[in-house]
This record gives structure tokens, C-alpha cells and sequence, in this order.
């Protein structure tokens, strides 16, 4: 039987009275709901990346423990949870005012143990088929869905003032998920973990020995706790209730379509640069021993995209973004020119530092992005429906802002598939990844144009 209270505007982990952008009722109880969400929602989503992004990692030492994989199906392995992230995304994006944002986060951080049980017992048969790795991947695909419901949902929580860092504090530290996995499975796969019962080490070319199953293993007993703090530490909120014909509504918004391109340049070439850099390094570079730097590179993106939501909200995000693409311009051409191309060994130093500020830059970029959207969608609701009434208009829009979050971070998603799949395929045909590179800058100016046209110059139609 479910617990209500009329005083409290609560029944059971709904909340009934959801009022955050009043002042009063903000500081006296909004603002400690909000937080404990806010605060249970950021692990949860790390581990989520955690598990999307772990191939990234895995894919690189399977030569090493015996499978004779090519080049091209490494590459594709480390790209396939990308394709399946980002679709799962899609239909994420409007799954919390379906379900309840506490109830989907416990299910959808429940879902990871799958692929991180699997990825453990596969690596461990040597015999194990190709084809059982292109399914696993593709299920570490789930941790890349939960993004849109996670995102969508803090949304909810949030005054307008401080919508832009909070949704950089949930965004920015569960993207540090990609550097945690990156940084703690080159450790953990070193030693027997969880002894006997994690199963016997892998013996490597060079005499050693390495525990990959450790790098599924390791995520399951955080994931079971972090799935029962979202079962009965979170919230589900009253007003976040919409069919799915409402929220479809967002098709025809012309914005949501040019947030989605903007959002592909900044969070879609973070993630699939996160999930193309540790191959990437060890094929350009293959007499260095890099993979244990890999985690640098998420780790920047993600401190720069939580540290800078404030910002988008002094300076504007449209400002921002437009300054993020233009620099983004000069990092990846700085990368192209550190490669080693025609024959030189390349600088490996300079191709470090230059991918490291084009991850800073993507981390700005994501935050200042998604500071835009409820800004534009509350411009544009009083001109799309001039019939609803101020409170019903603010309903409307959050709704609106909430759904095209999600729905953006879908889009974008896709870059942790094509952007590892243009390197295999530059690699391929032309000897190097120069090719995709130069591809990606084209597209960076392209978003420089859209930005300036819509958003920044004088007469915008929606400044921001």
C-alpha cells in the first residue's frame, strides 16, 4: 500500500508537487530531493559508460591471450556498442515519463550485469567464436541508452538557473565512466581479483599472464548496489508523466533537428573518439606502449564538460559552442599533423596534446550544448502554442526540453560507432586515419556555420 501525504506532496517515491522554479519551495525541500537524484544518478550513469565503453579496452588485448581477430574486426568491435547505444537511445529518450525516472534507472543499471557477466566468461574460452563478441558488444550497448533516460530525467529536477550544471554534473562525472574503464581495466586485468572464483589467468606471448575477465567482472557488484539506491533512493515526479504521442511531438521541431547536429560535433566526437583512442594509438604508434595513457583523454573531456556548465549560464551557450567548434577546427588539424604520414615516424608527444585539448573541447561543448535546449524550447513553446497558459506553456516546454535532451544524445551516440569505423575504413584504404580526420574537421566548420546562423549572430531567431 502505498504511503501519501498531502503535506509533503508525496506518494511513495512519487513526488505529487513538483514546483522547483518556485523560490520558496526550492530552498525548503526541492533542492534536497533534487540532489539525492542528482547524486545517485551520476554513479549510475558512470558505471553505464563504464560498461558501453569497455570494449574500447577489451578489443585491444584479445590478439594478446590468442584470438586471431584482423585489424578490421577489431575495430568493428569497438565500434558495435556505439551503433547499439545510440540506438537504444532513441528509444531511452522517452521512456521517463513512461515508466518513472527511479524505476527505469534501477531497471536500466540492472540490464549492464548481461553484457559485463558475459564479457567475463567469453574471454576466458580462447575457442569462443567471433561472432559471440559481435553480441556482447552489441549489449554494452545498453550503458550507452542510459544517457538519454538519465539525462532527460535530472532534467526534470532542475530550475531553469541551474538546469545547465546540473545537467553538466550528471553528464560530466557519468562520462568519466569512459576514463574509469579505461584507467581501472589495464590494472585489474594483472592480477586473479576474485581468485578461483573469477577464473584461471590467460598466459600472453611474452610469458605473462593476464585476467581479462576482470574487465566484466569488475563492474557487477557495484552495479547490484547501485540498482537497489536507485530502486529506493530515488524519485519518480507526477508532472513527468506524458504519453508517448506527446513527446513524439519533438519530431516536428525544427530545433531538435539542429541540436542533434551541434550535439553530434561535441558529444558524438567525444564518445567515439573515447572509444577509437586506445586502438587508435596502438596502430599509429605500435612500438610505444600507450594503452595505459588512454584514460587521459575521457578523463579531460569529462571534468572539462562538468566544470564548465557555469559558463554556458553567465556567458550563453550558443556563444560557447560556436567558440568550442571553431577551436575543435584547429585540435583535429593539429592531430592530422603530428600523425605519422609519408613515411615519418610522427611526434607522438604533439598527437597526445593535441587530442587532449580536443577532448577539453568536446567536454565544454557538451555542457554548453545542452544549456541551449531548455532556452530554446522556451522561446519557442509561446510562439508554437499561444493557447496554453503561462503554467501549462512552462509544463509544456520542460517536457519538450526534456525529450529533446534525450533525443539528442541519441543522435550523437552514433559517433561512438562511425567515428572508430572511419578509422578502420581510412586505415584501410588509404593507409592511415588522416582521411576521417579531415572528414570530421569539415564537419566541426559545418557546425560553426549552423551555430553562428541560428544562435549567435544579431538577429537569431532564437539567441542564446
Amino acid at each position: 500500500m502505498a504511503i501519501s501525504s498531502t503535506s509533503t506532496g508525496q506518494t511513495g517515491h512519487v513526488l505529487t508537487d513538483w514546483r522547483p522554479e518556485e523560490s520558496e519551495f526550492w530552498e525548503q525541500k526541492g533542492k534536497a530531493i533534487a540532489r539525492r537524484n542528482l547524486w545517485i544518478s551520476i554513479p549510475s550513469l558512470l558505471l553505464a559508460f563504464a560498461v558501453w565503453m569497455v570494449w574500447s579496452v577489451v578489443v585491444a588485448r584479445l590478439p594478446a591471450i590468442g584470438f586471431d581477430f584482423s585489424t578490421g574486426q577489431l575495430f568493428w568491435l569497438a565500434a558495435l556498442p556505439g551503433l547499439s547505444g545510440a540506438t537504444l537511445r532513441i528509444f531511452y529518450s522517452f521512456v521517463v515519463p513512461i515508466f518513472g525516472g527511479r524505476r527505469w534507472t534501477a531497471i536500466a543499471t540492472a540490464s549492464l550485469l548481461l553484457p559485463a557477466l558475459g564479457i567475463g566468461f567469453a574471454v576466458q574460452d580462447p575457442e569462443t567464436p567471433y561472432s559471440i563478441f559481435v553480441i556482447l558488444a552489441l549489449l554494452c550497448g545498453f550503458g550507452g541508452g542510459n544517457f538519454a533516460s538519465s539525462m532527460s530525467n535530472i532534467n526534470y529536477f532542475y530550475p531553469k538557473a541551474q538546469k545547465g550544471n546540473a545537467l553538466a554534473l550528471n553528464a560530466g562525472l557519468g562520462n568519466l565512466g569512459v576514463s574509469v574503464v579505461q584507467f581501472v581495466v589495464p590494472v585489474v586485468i594483472t592480477m586473479g581479483l576474485f581468485g578461483a572464483m573469477g577464473g584461471q589467468a590467460q598466459e600472453i606471448s611474452d610469458g605473462g599472464q593476464l585476467w581479462l575477465q576482470n574487465a566484466g567482472f569488475i563492474w557487477v557488484p557495484f552495479l547490484v548496489i547501485f540498482t537497489l539506491l536507485a530502486w529506493f533512493g530515488m524519485n519518480d515526479i507526477a508532472d513527468a508523466k506524458a504519453s508517448l504521442g506527446d513527446q513524439l511531438s519533438i519530431l516536428k521541431r525544427k530545433h531538435n533537428w539542429i541540436m542533434s547536429v551541434l550535439y553530434v560535433g561535441t558529444f558524438g566526437s567525444f564518445i567515439g573518439y573515447s572509444a577509437g583512442f586506445p586502438l587508435l594509438m596502438k596502430t599509429q604508434f605500435p612500438m610505444m606502449e600507450t594503452l595505459h595513457l588512454a584514460f587521459l583523454g575521457p578523463l579531460v573531456g569529462a571534468l572539462s564538460r562538468s566544470a564548465t556548465g557555469w559558463i554556458s549560464d553567465k556567458f550563453g551557450g550558443g556563444r560557447v559552442t560556436l567558440f568550442v567548434f571553431i577551436g575543435m577546427i584547429v585540435a583535429v588539424v593539429s592531430v592530422i599533423y603530428f600523425l605519422p604520414l609519408g613515411g615519418t615516424e610522427g611526434n607522438f608527444a604533439g598527437f597526445f596534446v593535441a587530442f587532449m585539448a580536443l577532448f577539453f573541447l568536446t567536454g565544454v561543448g557538451n555542457a554548453s550544448t545542452f544549456q541551449m535546449i531548455p532556452i530554446i524550447m522556451r522561446q519557442e513553446i509561446p510562439r508554437l502554442r499561444p493557447d496554453l497558459d503561462e503554467r501549462e506553456t512552462l509544463r509544456v516546454a520542460e517536457r519538450e526540453s526534456g525529450a529533446i535532451i534525450a533525443f539528442t544524445s541519441a543522435v550523437a551516440a552514433y559517433g561512438a560507432f562511425f567515428i572508430p569505423k572511419s578509422y578502420g575504413t581510412s586505415i584501410e584504404m588509404t593507409g592511415g586515419p588522416a582521411a576521417a580526420l579531415w572528414g570530421f574537421a569539415a564537419f566541426y566548420a559545418l557546425c560553426v556555420v549552423v551555430t553562428w546562423f541560428y544562435y549567435t549572430r544579431s538577429n537569431a531567431s532564437n539567441p542564446c
